[in-house]
């Protein structure tokens, strides 16, 4: 009897060790009194980054205006007040938005759309300015459209980007009709 009652003791003090450690070991729901709850508030209010190590120092050296003294001439020159005249608009680069408008103007030319895929070349000429297959299939589309001093300067800049490209015979061909037909014309 007395085995068991010192058996049955010792299973409950190690029941109740094991109860006080899993409760130690679950997440607490609120921090401690004395530490704050991390902020970021005011980092984002400011723009500042979370990280006070990653700012970069952009003043100038020390002696710099003595070591330089014309640079803010310098300066003035590169930038006035008004553009130069040699500022040219940048164009978005994105080849495959290219390729999809020239997937979208064979649709419309399939459809005899002419306008539609001529819209389409156009816009993929901006996407990507040499891409010879837009040139040779807006030439198509102009001559369609009875347009063909037009077709010819897109029949020529396909064969300036791809001289012996695949389709390069056939845009010499149709050169060859535009030229001839140009001259018959009184």
């Amino acid at each position: 009897m007395q085995r068991w009652m010192l058996l049955l003791l010792f299973c409950a003090a190690f029941s109740c060790r094991g109860n006080a450690q899993v409760q130690e070991s679950q997440p607490q729901d609120n921090p401690p009194k004395n530490q704050a709850p991390p902020r970021s508030d005011r980092d984002r209010e400011a723009g500042e980054s979370s990280s006070r190590d990653t700012r970069i120092d952009i003043s100038p050296p020390r002696n710099d205006a003595k070591d330089h003294p014309n640079s803010t001439s310098a300066v003035t020159d590169i930038e006035p007040d008004t553009p130069p005249d040699d500022v040219q608009e940048f164009h978005p680069w994105d080849p495959h938005k290219a390729m999809k408008d020239i997937e979208v103007g064979d649709f419309y030319f399939k459809k005899k759309n002419y306008r539609a895929a001529l819209d389409r070349y156009r816009e993929a000429l901006v996407y990507k300015p040499n891409d010879a297959l837009a040139n040779f299939r807006m030439a198509e589309c102009l001559e369609r459209l009875k347009q063909p001093e037009e077709a010819r300067v897109h029949y020529e800049q396909y064969l300036k980007i791809l001289p012996h490209g695949p389709l390069a015979p056939e845009a010499e061909k149709q050169l060859e009709k535009l030229t001839s037909d140009k001259g018959r014309k009184p």
